[in-house]
């Protein structure tokens, strides 16, 4: 489906609730890990979310497994290169740099996925970047810079980072990969399939880590909150939000579905203010500001 195309699709209430609901849900899972970071520690974070998700899934998914079989012997390397990024990537160094900055931070840089997808997809899936589009890029990559470097310029002259906004940024570029790789699984292979599929391979390779950190003694706590989040985390942004979104890109495309993650910092501005206590700073409303700019330049050259 080309940009415009994309542009013209109409949506019916299902179709807006595919793409909206996403980002509250994902909202709250950055609240959740950033809440639960002494109980519960990254590793074992994501693996008992994909655990979870597994089991919640397996019995509806199973049938479609044996269905589409063959199809994921033949395409095991797509496969891979889509769910290593997007699942196995994404949640895991979402988790991790949450142990070294703030919620707030950690979903104004959810706003650069449009961004990112727009830039991937013309480096490597060959969809076109207009001269008005590098604009929106170079905009929004202006707010990406006052996040990470919080509205502190002497920071870039001294290579004073933030470690977390770092990694986190490294994971909107694992999600911007798997939204451009889902284009390349046909509609006829189920998404509840593939996403059971890429769960199971997320814990095989997650498990040497998560052995690691419990031997460097970061074991979950079982205590209330401790499972409160980790029930959360394994069922509502695993399980619901993903289908969603996957739902939300074959019905829109990627470029229109990413462009519905900048919600997430709305969501998430409130979240954490009520939940978390976390302090709102004049270089977020410019970051973000900048962002959300840039997408909307984009979007023009899109049309």
């Amino acid at each position: 489906m080309s940009e415009a195309t994309e542009g013209r699709t109409r949506l019916g209430l299902a179709g807006i609730a595919a793409l909206a609901l996403p980002p509250l849900f994902w909202a709250g899972n950055f609240i959740v890990a950033r809440a639960a970071r002494g109980e519960v520690p990254p590793m074992a974070l994501s693996c008992v979310r994909w655990g979870i998700a597994l089991l919640c899934m397996l019995p509806f998914a199973w049938p479609y497994l044996k269905r589409d079989a063959a199809w994921y012997r033949e395409n095991w390397k797509l496969v891979a290169l889509i769910g290593i990024p997007g699942v196995t990537g994404f949640n895991t160094l979402v988790y991790v740099g949450l142990q070294y900055t703030t919620a707030t931070n950690g979903m104004l840089l959810n706003s650069t996925i449009p961004v990112l997808i727009l830039v991937l997809g013309a480096l490597f899936w060959g969809r076109k970047m207009r001269a008005v589009q590098a604009l929106g890029l170079l905009v929004s990559t202006f707010g990406v810079a006052v996040i990470i470097l919080h509205g502190e310029w002497q920071r870039l002259v001294t290579l004073q980072f933030s470690r977390g906004d770092l990694i986190i940024f490294v994971a909107m570029i694992c999600w911007a990969l798997y939204t451009l790789g889902l284009t390349r699984v046909p509609t006829s292979v189920n998404r509840l399939g593939l996403l059971a599929v890429h769960s199971a391979m997320t814990l095989v390779l997650l498990a040497p880590f998560l052995a690691l950190e419990i031997a460097s003694g970061r074991v979950p706590s079982f205590s209330g909150a401790g499972i409160a989040a980790m029930l959360y985390v394994g069922v509502v942004p695993s399980v619901l939000a993903t289908l969603l979104y996957m739902r939300a890109v074959s019905i829109a495309g990627p470029a229109r579905a990413g462009q519905f993650i900048h919600l997430l910092p709305v969501y998430g501005a409130v979240l954490s203010t009520l939940f978390l206590g976390e302090e709102l700073h004049l270089y977020h409303a410019v970051g973000f500001g900048a962002i959300l700019a840039g997408i909307v330049i984009a979007g023009r050259g899109g049309r």
